[in-house]
């Protein structure tokens, strides 16, 4: 036996163990607790865009308001790294309690808040506790699941975004009509107990502590935090810039690149940038996949609205059908008799994201009936399902166990990094031919249309998401 193989969950385990699935009694516990973790996750991630309007108008701050969404953004990076190291020396438990603590007290900050920026630190703490939670999730399912039952259990958090995106905008309208928005933020950490009950003495007993004694002994990488540091203001900086198409707004996205760069080359894997095999490849194909498929998916509604004067909640609802495809697409990658076709599977997957976004902007033509965004985007989610949740399971397979947490980070940075990148790039494209704007321009049709502008959003998009299927061939070493 190896030393790789004698850390294995999946040797490790007693043969008991080793039998079942995520929902045998071995692991029934454990798997209901932090898949109710990411359910909690999932419905305040899709029920808070409903309420953020409402907010920032009550609050005075709707200048502040996209502030309210970088936040986040920002600040979760910085506790995706944090997390990877935390869990490698010293167990995910610490880090998921701490980031769900960190979660709960954001969501009541941003609830009580009486001025937009207490609100806007409220979501920065929420982002801070959603960054530990996500990585040490996935250093969770590493050490406490065996081998074949990881894909199985990243299908079922695929699952646990599927009711909230189809039921948490339609809740949290109804609550923030008659309750008020603060509820929305108020209402979830009391369900937190719940999941924190069931998984924690699970955690404890399977996968707290190091690895092995030398790993725990040691301190955290300083150079890590300080790139950590660095690639979270970089990101902000950046998305401050991508707001303003002033020319004064090159110094902030000059400095923010100045920042992000070297700290992307830093805490990523060596290679990662020229698509190297194996793990850096791994990486990469999950920020073209999510950072392609995301900024696409943005400005769907809007196109379908400002276009084809769809409601804002029919357009949504053209995305809903998604959820379900999502989450088929997440099922088929974890059946047992598809693993060793997986890496066809993320090619055929990156193809069909490809085809679903190039597909979209064909309702522009007013000829083309609506539901064809519905259709496209079905499509597309299915083939998320099955590249997202494979690279979770690949990295994993690629990870000794004392770098889980470390590679964890890097696949999570990777996939929020380029949600930023791609779409302040999707937004400054867009608002440079005119998309923003409803005057008459050289770029709007006779009727004020602009079709050139959400051109400039999606065919670049397909592009990336092209690249990414070549990324697929590239994920295995010879």
């Amino acid at each position: 036996m190896s030393a790789l193989e004698s850390r294995d969950p999946a040797v490790l385990a007693p043969p008991a163990e080793q039998d079942g699935g995520v929902l045998s009694r071995s692991y029934r516990a454990l798997s209901i607790g932090i898949v109710s973790v990411v359910l909690l996750i999932a419905f305040e991630a899709t029920a808070v865009g409903t309420a953020m309007p409402v907010a920032a108008r009550e609050l005075d701050g709707l200048a502040l308001y996209a502030f309210a969404f970088s936040g986040y953004f920002t600040t979760s990076l910085f506790g995706m790294v944090l997390a990877g190291q935390w869990s490698d020396r010293r167990g995910p438990l610490g880090a998921l309690t701490a980031g769900i603590g960190a979660f709960a007290a954001g969501l009541v900050v941003a609830g009580t808040a009486q001025v937009m920026w207490v609100f806007i630190l409220g979501r920065a703490v929420q982002g801070l506790g959603g960054g530990l939670v996500i990585v040490a999730l996935y250093v969770v399912v590493g050490r406490a699941y065996p081998e074949r039952l990881r894909p199985a259990i990243m299908a079922a958090f695929a699952a646990g975004w599927v009711v909230p995106s189809i039921v948490g905008p339609l809740a949290s309208g109804a609550v923030t009509e008659h309750l008020g928005w603060r509820w929305v933020f108020l209402g979830i950490p009391a369900l937190v107990v719940f999941p924190l009950a069931l998984a924690l003495p699970q955690i404890r007993r399977r996968a707290s502590g190091p690895v092995d004694e030398e790993t725990g002994a040691g301190t955290f990488d300083r150079r890590r935090i300080r790139l950590a540091l660095a690639i979270s203001l970089g990101a902000g900086l950046l998305q401050y810039a991508a707001q303003d198409l002033r020319p004064l707004s090159l110094l902030p996205g000059l400095a923010g690149a100045a920042l992000l760069v070297p700290a992307v080359l830093g805490l990523l894997p060596p290679g990662t940038y020229r698509a190297a095999r194996g793990l850096p490849s791994v990486v990469l194909l999950r920020g073209l996949s999510a950072g392609s498929f995301i900024a696409a998916e943005s400005f769907v509604p809007l196109m379908l609205v400002t276009q084809r004067g769809m409601s804002p909640t029919l357009a949504g609802f053209s995305l809903a059908a998604g959820g379900g495809t999502w989450a088929l697409g997440s099922f088929v990658q974890s059946r047992p008799r598809v693993a060793p076709y997986r890496e066809r599977l993320m090619t055929t997957g990156m193809l069909l994201v490809a085809a679903a976004i190039v597909t979209a902007p064909s309702v522009l033509v007013h000829s083309v009936p609506v539901w064809t965004v519905a259709v496209a985007w079905g499509v597309g989610c299915f083939g998320m399902g099955l590249v997202l949740s494979s690279t979770s399971v690949l990295l994993l397979q690629l990870s000794a166990p004392e770098e889980a947490g470390t590679n964890s980070a890097a696949l999570q940075i990777s996939d929020a990094l380029s949600n930023v990148v791609l779409l302040a790039a999707a937004g400054a494209a867009f608002a440079a031919l005119g998309g923003g704007s409803t005057a008459a321009g050289t770029a709007a049709t006779a009727d004020g249309s602009r079709p050139a502008a959400y051109a400039a959003v999606f065919l670049p998009m397909a592009v990336v998401a092209l690249a990414g299927a070549w990324v697929t061939r590239r994920l295995r070493r010879p």
